[in-house]
């Protein structure tokens, strides 16, 4: 049986008397895409910073390639991009480059840098330029460079299209896609999820803190029988608010 890139255990998390997450019991395959769907609230944030050891876990296991979360080398083979990526303002886009690269123990090859920067249609010339200069999508194409270009073996996006125009959004499904194809595995979560459908072949819902559907994007529209991810979605969190 092959080895899951992350695996969940009866993972509770709560802050105070508020119940976060209730029990997750989750697996994504190594060399899957995987989309996290919820509403705001749900604990998608939440159970992101558990996988990455950011915030301790009440109960429950996470495995990262097999390895328990909080030992530090599970987090050798993989990168992360947060929903609010804020790089240092007073590095150039070149030094932040250069630098996260430094940290995974890879070189900033010029030629690779300027090839990331056009398949996410952005100027070569922004990378003399200081980070706060940037628009939020040129800073949202940044974090995503930097990620891309470290060749994770398991790439976290927290809404990695946010900001981004419609044709840096394409040219940033094609890469995805192009990832999957390398055998890499993506772990993200997006509110539009018609990025979800065309991306990813397993997704799951979380809702109150619980999983309450997994399975494939079709599988989803088919079991709520919605004739969209959207109108399905809806479905399935109303049935799962009254469970």
């Amino acid at each position: 049986m092959a080895q899951s890139a992350v695996r969940f255990d009866q993972v509770r998390k709560s802050y105070g008397q508020q119940a976060v997450l209730q029990g997750i019991d989750l697996e994504v395959a190594t060399g899957a895409a995987f989309g996290l769907i919820g509403v705001n609230g749900a604990g998608k944030t939440t159970l992101i910073k558990c996988l990455l050891d950011f915030c301790h876990v009440d109960g429950g296991s996470i495995e990262i390639f097999g390895t328990r979360h909080t030992d530090s080398r599970a987090r050798a083979r993989l990168a992360f991009l947060p929903e609010r990526f804020m790089p240092p303002y007073f590095l150039t886009g070149r030094d932040f480059l250069g630098y996260m690269l430094t940290l995974d123990e890879r070189s900033a090859d010029e030629d690779r840098v300027r090839a990331m920067f056009a398949a996410l249609d952005l100027d070569a010339a922004a990378l003399d330029k200081p980070v706060r200069s940037y628009s939020k999508g040129m800073t949202q194409k940044l974090g995503l460079a930097a990620c891309l270009l470290a060749e994770p073996d398991l790439l976290i996006l927290d809404e990695p299209m946010s900001g981004l125009d419609p044709l840096a959004r394409a040219r940033v499904k094609q890469l995805l896609r192009e990832l999957r194809q390398q055998g890499r595995t993506l772990f993200f979560t997006s509110h539009a999820l018609s990025d979800v459908e065309e991306i990813c072949e397993y997704t799951v819902v979380l809702h109150q803190g619980r999983v309450c559907f997994s399975g494939s994007p079709r599988a989803l529209m088919q079991d709520f029988a919605g004739d969209s991810m959207e109108d399905a979605f809806l479905k399935c969190i109303k049935s799962g608010a009254h469970d």
